[in-house]
């Protein structure tokens, strides 16, 4: 027999999971977060678990209590006897440190795993990790779906006559790839130099963008200093214009003041990530995830195939 199915969510990520759960056609489990006056806080279930399939969503953007807090629920939940506890971390923080690029630093992608792995997760979903390679840090399954699977039928749906598919940077390359040979569409990018990280220094653009609808593809942005000076430059180059498309929406600093005055006519994001009520987000078209985790979830629990949702990689 199946074992029962419940879904929590923790703090970060209230939005997405009621829609996730609403999407899989039961209610999210009720469970609570207490902070202590100094700082500490405890999460508990309050409900039971036991011999359930437990799904917990959770995106470990910043602080780093929100990574804390996931690793807190998986723990309450292993402790109460769940069958399974599948992390749904439709974000995974500190993806950008999947390597020693200089000497003396942490592989935090990788202690994170260990960290995951180490609470009791049988399983992970996350959704375009900053490196393909951290799938490889686990010792677990993980199922890393692609935001392209939201992303193209909204491209199709605009109809852009001219479309050309770019990248902000050359690390973005083979995504930008995937997506130009998908859609048939030609290639562009942007080469950037940077002298010190989250400051770009010099950029230039390789290949033809006069008089074309330029799309932007990126995993993050974050402070969308990369993202607005691309913009800016292939304006300069004869762009007729200018879009972004980014799965995790980051928007530190002042990222949603550089959105709003740059040359970009809209910048499409998924919901891994909140964005903040108080900023400008005029410019920002969101596209849910939803649907997508929520089907991956079924298949998974039914023992099915979920190859279907990588349209590209």
């Amino acid at each position: 027999m199946d074992a029962p199915i419940k879904i929590f969510s923790c703090q970060a990520s209230q939005e997405v999971a009621k829609k996730i759960s609403g999407s899989y056609g039961i209610p999210l489990g009720n469970s609570c977060y207490q902070r202590f006056s100094d700082g500490e806080f405890t999460v508990f279930l309050e409900e039971t678990v036991r011999g359930c399939d437990v799904f917990i969503i959770q995106s470990t953007v910043a602080p780093a209590d929100n990574l804390m807090e996931l690793l807190l629920m998986i723990d309450a939940a292993k402790r109460a006897s769940a069958r399974k506890v599948i992390a749904v971390i439709p974000y995974f923080g500190f993806a950008r440190q999947d390597r020693k690029d200089k000497p003396r630093v942490a592989i935090g992608a990788k202690l994170v795993a260990k960290m995951l792995t180490t609470a009791g997760t049988d399983r992970v979903m996350t959704m375009d990790l900053h490196a393909d390679q951290i799938q490889g840090f686990f010792d677990i399954p993980v199922d890393h779906l692609f935001a392209s699977s939201v992303f193209i039928p909204y491209v199709q749906e605009l109809n852009l006559p001219d479309l050309v598919m770019a990248t902000p940077d050359t690390g973005g390359t083979k995504r930008a790839n995937s997506y130009a040979k998908h859609m048939n569409v030609d290639l562009a990018i942007c080469y950037k130099q940077r002298k010190i990280a989250n400051e770009v220094a010099a950029m230039t653009v390789i290949g033809d963008v006069e008089g074309k609808d330029i799309l932007l593809v990126d995993d993050i942005c974050d402070t969308a200093g990369t993202l607005t000076k691309a913009a800016a430059m292939f304006v300069e180059h004869g762009a007729k214009s200018v879009r972004a498309m980014c799965t995790h929406a980051v928007l530190s600093g002042p990222a949603y003041d550089r959105i709003a005055a740059s040359q970009l006519t809209e910048m499409i994001v998924t919901d891994t990530i909140p964005l903040k009520k108080e900023e400008d987000t005029s410019k920002i078209k969101v596209l849910t995830i939803a649907g997508l985790f929520s089907n991956v979830m079924r298949k998974v629990m039914n023992h099915e195939s979920i190859s279907s949702h990588f349209i590209l990689q």
